[in-house]
């Protein structure tokens, strides 16, 4: 993992959601800022920052630890599996992106960052309830503390997709950008995971969730189909998550 904490950029405002940053998966290692202004690399809110820095470990840790396989198809190799997620040796994955504007998903894609979101904001709630980090009041980190603690309410999220309320909470173009990339995330990745988990989990939802992370570390799906079909059926995880172009034909490139 590498962590920048000062930026030539005028402005530029670090954290989670600043840009360009996260987990590399060809180079298998992560690029992380620290949280806030960046200008000469002096943290303005330490504990915040050491959540943030945290919830990013632990997040890229998942996606790290996440079960890989490669195939060689002449002189390409081809990563076939990456957790749950399947992919065929002409870019074809196993599910099918959601349709825009979706409050749920069956994307793999999606449900695995917001199952390896949900764990890392787990734990950096309890790490704040242990060392009895607040919520701020000012309101850009009042929305930072919510979203690394997972606390975020829909109220939030609708507030942050409006300029007008960004811009008066931000302290500058950087931080209102930050704000947009935080609520952003927070309706494409983590509400739909958490509305996924309620629709096919209720009221074993963190049951399903901790299956769900079984299976991308271990890449063996056995589990997590075994738990769909007892309360969903046979084949559920096909009727879930399969798209029909999966097995379609061949698409020339």
């Amino acid at each position: 993992m590498l962590l920048g904490v000062q930026s030539s950029e005028a402005g530029a405002f670090g954290g989670f959601h600043h840009p360009n940053q996260g987990y590399r998966h060809l180079q298998m290692y992560a690029v992380i800022t620290t949280l806030g202004p960046m200008a000469i690399g002096q943290l303005e809110c330490p504990d915040l920052a050491a959540l943030d820095l945290l919830r990013a470990y632990a997040h890229d840790c998942l996606h790290y630890g996440s079960y890989r396989s490669y195939k060689l198809r002449g002189d390409e190799v081809i990563r076939t599996q990456y957790g749950l997620n399947f992919r065929r040796h002409d870019g074809r994955t196993y599910s099918a992106p959601d349709l825009a504007g979706s409050p749920t998903t069956r994307n793999l894609g999606i449900v695995m960052e917001g199952a390896c979101d949900r764990e890392a904001r787990t734990i950096a709630r309890a790490a704040a309830q242990q060392c009895g980090v607040i919520e701020p009041g000012d309101a850009v980190h009042r929305y930072v503390f919510r979203d690394i603690t997972g606390r975020l309410t829909v109220e939030d999220t609708h507030d942050l997709a409006r300029a007008e309320v960004r811009a008066a909470a931000a302290p500058s173009a950087a931080a209102e950008a930050f704000l947009k990339s935080l609520g952003g995330f927070e309706r494409a990745i983590d509400a739909r995971y958490e509305r996924f988990l309620a629709e096919v989990g209720r009221d074993e939802a963190e049951d399903l969730h901790a299956t769900v992370l079984t299976s991308m570390i271990t890449g063996v799906l056995t589990p997590l189909c075994e738990w769909l079909r007892q309360r969903r059926g046979p084949r559920a995880f096909e009727a879930l998550f399969l798209s029909p172009a999966y097995f379609g034909p061949v698409r020339r490139t």
